[in-house]
């Protein structure tokens, strides 16, 4: 039990007891549990099921700085968001990875992080910055949220692959496609906010209508999607029937790792007209039990060693502008330009009723 929690229990039976005073929260206790996180050659990073790391690079991380990494999955990134609010002030490890601009302000008025300027900002684009006063969370990595299509279904059907969110409505991709909950899942909530961009608020709650009756089908988060219902993961093979799947730009590039010789063009392709980007962030969870281990650990997410890793790891972009890209991921990955955007604090203040009205239109 850490030092809140005991205080909190402490603070629990003066109460019922009618004592006005406590005396086992402060000094010694204090320093013995400073003690304990100065000691403690664990880190613990709470993330969502995506996050990926090379076995190599975590070592180095160990060599670095003598602390080893134990990595928490909590499902999607809305789900692990929510169980990390639910665990506040008493959390599961001390750095949290996956909140994006999407769940940021919720993330930031639960007051889940310490304050800490990591190592490396001064590589990352102000327009990543999105806590750049305050530095509660870093920015680590930034993926756009697109449409996937299995290039092998729409050749053997000759049917036209949809280029917008206009197109998904039409008859001929009736049933197609998979998208993720956006009370659940943060690409499910992009998705959404994506159609938000492109059709304002009088218009993406009838677009959702019309996408609901050309047979959409909602799962809980991206791996149930992506691995399980949609036709062209696994290079091509997947055990889907969905050939149409809300997941990123980058996802194409996972789809050829490892193959010999290498394909001219991926199994998988973006509709470059149905993407919305996030950013994703990292920070210093409030409470946790190693500070300084936390610390290190979020110099090392934004290092350049770390941030050229991450990209055939997890299938997103890099925050440093000095990270090198590898040569099959700007290869077989989209490049999107300019995706439809919201403003953070539009997001901010709508979300829960965009979502809220988002679930009584498509999931009843």
């Amino acid at each position: 039990m850490n030092t809140n929690l005991r205080c909190a229990a402490i603070a629990v039976v003066a109460t019922a007891l009618g004592a006005t005073a406590l005396t086992a929260c402060g000094g010694s206790a204090d320093k013995a549990a400073d003690s304990t996180r100065t000691a403690s050659k664990t880190v613990t990073l709470v993330s969502h099921d995506s996050f990926a790391a090379s076995a190599p690079v975590l070592k180095e991380f160990t060599k670095e700085t003598g602390y080893t990494v134990k990595v928490l999955r909590g499902g999607d990134a809305g789900a692990a968001v929510n169980q990390a609010i639910l665990s506040k002030g008493h959390p599961q490890g001390d750095v949290f990875f996956g909140v994006d601009n999407t769940l940021l302000s919720r993330a930031l008025d639960n007051d889940l992080f310490t304050p800490y300027e990591a190592k490396g900002l001064d590589q990352v684009p102000a327009a990543l910055q999105l806590d750049k006063d305050k530095h509660r969370v870093t920015p680590i990595d930034s993926g756009d949220v697109c449409v996937n299509y299995d290039r092998k279904y729409f050749d053997a059907h000759k049917l036209a692959v949809p280029a917008s969110f206009d197109d998904l409505i039409k008859p001929e991709y009736k049933n197609l496609l998979v998208t993720e909950n956006a009370a659940t899942s943060s690409p499910g909530l992009a998705f959404q906010l994506g159609t938000i961009a492109k059709y304002g608020d009088d218009g993406w709650q009838g677009y959702w209508k019309k996408l609901k009756e050309n047979g959409v089908e909602v799962v809980d988060g991206w791996e149930q999607a992506y691995n399980d219902r949609f036709s062209g993961s696994g290079g091509g093979k997947g055990k889907g029937d969905k050939p149409l799947v809300v997941s990123y730009a980058s996802s194409p590039p996972a789809e050829v790792l490892g193959v010999k010789p290498q394909p001219a063009q991926g199994p998988t392709g973006v509709a470059a007209g149905t993407c919305f980007r996030q950013i994703e962030f990292a920070g210093l969870l409030k409470g946790g039990a190693n500070d300084k281990g936390g610390k290190a650990l979020l110099d090392f997410l934004l290092s350049k060693r770390f941030q050229e890793d991450m990209p055939l790891q997890m299938f997103v972009n890099p925050a440093r502008t000095d990270a090198a890209l590898p040569a099959e991921f700007t290869k077989y990955g989209a490049k999107i330009e300019t995706p439809p955007a919201l403003a953070p604090d539009r997001i901010a203040k709508n979300r829960d009723q965009w979502v809220k009205t988002w679930s009584s239109l498509v999931l009843k």
